[in-house]
């Protein structure tokens, strides 16, 4: 498994991510146990996850993918050996939101709590919270790393303009900085992150770790033109893709497939793989067999002429 550094941290993670927003949700205990235990054979160290999930499914109230995640890894005794993310900041079922301090700090105690362990390696702000001032959010990130709770920190869902402003704060107070940024990134989705995120990430090395890397799906081949979208958790959103650019880029990713004997998911996967400063894309998986075929999309290769098809089918220049 290639291993890349996450920003300018020591962590070492695989250059692929196991998204757990699936435990809990439509991937029951036991499951997960098995895709997590699968991932782990085939080379895989990194995990994320998030506070809030699955507040969104009926019954629940968040922490339900932490609490999977922890009981796992008291279980197989491995926490040395992965990395783990996770995220404050999403409306949690008991109505608690933001990155105030108070948030922070009570989130991380809760998080800690349900994943069984005394540190988290990578802790992040899940979306952007404007009411808030960076200093006290960052402040009180600061004061966990201190405390040894916290290894890095991370943001999702920050614009460059505000990724920016938080690196500043973070430099002129000597805070630890936010070490990575989750953008939503995939062949279908390529200009939230590559207009204005990709340079500032490359010049400030900030890590990369990008999220609905499948577009919920979508690039999966499931779906094809002339066919009606099967029920699915996620089938609104993944009726946005299905347009002809999108299912282009469904045709052009098969005749890749079939050249290496591969799986349209993994083409998808490889190609962002390869992108410059990339970290590792999130993928989540819900079977034995799916989680095996995502993990071989980090040794597929693709040749320069069809990177460049790929590249030009799906720009958005």
């Amino acid at each position: 498994m290639i291993t890349r550094k996450v920003g300018r941290t020591e962590l070492q993670v695989s250059a692929l991510c196991f998204g757990g927003n699936v435990f809990g949700w439509t991937c029951d205990e036991p499951t997960s146990f098995s895709v997590l235990d699968t991932f782990v054979e085939g080379g895989g160290n990194f995990v994320d996850t998030a506070d809030v999930y699955s507040a969104w499914v009926a019954g629940h109230s968040g922490g339900e993918s932490e609490t999977i995640l922890g009981k796992w890894l008291n279980q197989r005794k491995n926490r040395e050996q992965i990395i783990i993310a996770t995220k404050v900041g999403s409306r949690m079922g008991n109505g608690a939101q933001g990155l105030s301090r108070h948030n922070i700090t009570k989130g991380v105690e809760d998080s800690l709590r349900r994943l069984q362990t005394d540190y988290i390696d990578l802790y992040q702000a899940h979306i952007d919270d404007q009411d808030v001032p960076l200093e006290e959010t960052l402040e009180a990130f600061n004061s966990l790393i201190k405390a040894g709770k916290v290894r890095y920190i991370g943001a999702s869902n920050y614009t460059a303009e505000r990724l920016t402003e938080a690196l500043k704060v973070s430099l002129q107070q000597g805070y630890g900085r936010y070490e990575c940024i989750q953008p939503p990134y995939h062949l279908l989705n390529r200009a939230t992150y590559e207009r204005e995120l990709e340079p500032l990430c490359l010049e400030q090395e900030i890590g990369v770790i990008t999220y609905s890397s499948l577009a919920s799906g979508f690039l999966t081949g499931k779906y094809r033109a002339n066919q009606d979208l099967p029920s699915s958790p996620r089938q609104n959103i993944q009726k946005n893709y299905m347009n002809e650019k999108g299912f282009a880029i469904i045709d052009q990713l098969d005749r890749i497939a079939q050249a290496h004997e591969a799986t349209i998911a993994q083409v998808a996967l490889a190609w962002t793989i390869a992108r410059p400063g990339i970290t590792a894309p999130i993928v989540s998986a819900t079977s034995v067999e799916q989680t095996q075929e995502l993990l071989q999309s980090v040794s597929l290769r693709l040749t320069q002429e069809e990177g460049e098809t790929l590249d030009q089918i799906s720009s958005w220049q």
